[in-house]
């Protein structure tokens, strides 16, 4: 079965990507804002998903969609640990995640993936998060991966079950991000109880052993530092670690520095890209001229991550878009600027930690439809005979859901109708006790 997603606050597709890499996911309608995001994703996926999720006009068009899973990377700008951390305070991008709900609410997906910061489970004291959780299990009908209900009927999680890092998924970032997948129980009901706790912390891959597998080994004088700025970073470093504070870059493959990794790379333009600094010297790089900078680069060789070297951290280039000879087909829509370039891989996935997600989710069906197949069995053999309503009560599904598990036990022969009329149909069991089955989604 090919499950059809929803990719929301889209970016430039990591999430949507990460899914169709396993090849049962293909994407079906698309909602992104950001004009430049809009032109990249566009040009790599053939479809322009310039469309507002907010709108009224877009949430009546997911609700004439036939879709599965509903995937967003909604914006982490106001879950930040910069700035004043309004969450949902914030009336513009903050309260997208009700949007979303609201999406849901009208559309009950099978499954929803969502992807924030790292500093989302702890924004306003936990409350922010709690919110999420609540919205979803109580007020939407999902079970989260991570979260059960105390006897009180409080629910328990702990904050980091939904934290995973890029660094242990194969590639050199250091790069903790929060993420949500949940259930619907109107559709697996009782079966989300065979689930897991806890989402993969590892994809047990190498793609890049350390940073240094990643650097290009020439890149342009543009991405070295003049040795005046280079001098001003410095001391700006010094004056803030004597204050106790932890600004800073970091020269990520300093000499000495066993397996380099990079710390999380940003969306911001000047000062996201001073973090991870690369220690690269070059043939005559004393007293060189940068076109438009007035003094020369700096003599110690230092230099800033280029677009390419950000795009393998994140999976984008020379993973995520190699054709089936393993050539290299990712590439932005000409005229794009470095600026955007650093900024759409800033914020978009590491899109080796998705696809490991959606591997998992694809377990998670399979786990809950053959727990929903066995006890559909169970009742059919304590029951003469079963109908819809039994499997409605009996699972805790929906009524389409009843159905669907009705005609795949039938047609597999673990069912025999005696009934056919419609509602009246009934059901007896077409194996003897004891028999193992296994149904696919």
């Amino acid at each position: 079965m090919i499950y059809k997603t929803i990719d929301l606050c889209a970016g430039i597709g990591g999430i949507r990507r990460g899914f169709e890499l396993t090849g049962k996911f293909e994407n079906v309608l698309s909602a992104e804002i950001d004009e430049y995001a809009c032109k990249t994703y566009e040009h790599l996926f053939g479809e322009n998903p310039k469309n507002d999720l907010t709108s009224e006009e877009f949430k009546e068009l997911v609700s004439r969609t036939e879709y599965d899973i509903l995937l967003a990377g909604f914006p982490c700008q106001t879950f930040s640990r910069v700035g004043q951390q309004m969450g949902f305070r914030d009336t513009t991008k903050g309260t997208i995640f009700f949007d979303i709900a609201d999406i849901i609410s009208r559309t009950n997906p099978r499954a929803i993936f969502l992807e924030n910061v790292e500093n989302l489970v702890s924004h306003n004291k936990g409350e922010t998060l709690r919110r999420i959780v609540t919205t979803l299990e109580d007020e939407l009908g999902y079970r989260i991966i991570g979260v059960t209900m105390d006897e009180d009927g409080s629910y328990v999680y702990n904050t980091k079950s939904f934290i995973r890092n890029s660094k242990n998924f194969g590639l050199p970032q250091n790069r903790p991000r929060t993420y949500i997948m949940a259930f619907s129980k109107k559709m697996f009901g009782d079966a989300v109880k065979v689930l897991t706790d806890d989402m993969p912390f590892s994809n047990h891959k190498v793609i890049s052993e350390d940073l240094n597998s990643i650097i290009e080994p020439e890149v342009d004088d543009v991405y070295y530092m003049s040795s005046g700025y280079w001098d001003t970073l410095k001391k700006h470093k010094m004056r803030e670690q004597a204050k106790g504070h932890g600004f800073g870059y970091v020269i990520v493959n300093a000499p000495g520095i066993e397996h380099p990794i990079a710390s999380t790379i940003l969306a911001t333009g000047g000062s996201g890209k001073e973090r991870n600094l690369i220690f690269q010297p070059k043939a005559g790089i004393a007293g060189k001229k940068l076109p438009t900078k007035k003094t020369g680069l700096n003599s110690e060789g230092i230099r800033v991550m280029t677009p390419t070297e950000w795009g393998r951290l994140q999976g984008f280039i020379g993973y995520a878009f190699l054709d089936e000879n393993g050539h290299e087909t990712f590439s932005f829509p000409e005229n794009t600027t470095r600026t955007q370039k650093y900024k759409q891989f800033g914020n978009s996935v590491t899109i080796p930690v998705i696809e490991e997600m959606a591997l998992f989710m694809l377990s998670c069906f399979k786990k809950m439809t053959k727990a929903q197949a066995n006890l559909l069995l169970e009742l059919a053999w304590s029951q003469d005979t079963i109908t819809r309503r039994d499997v409605i009560e009996s699972l805790r599904v929906s009524n389409n859901r009843a159905n669907y598990l009705l005609r795949k036990m039938k047609n597999a022969g673990f069912l025999i109708p005696i009934v056919t009329k419609g509602r009246g149909a009934k059901y007896k069991a077409g194996v003897t006790r004891g028999t193992k089955i296994n149904i696919e989604e």
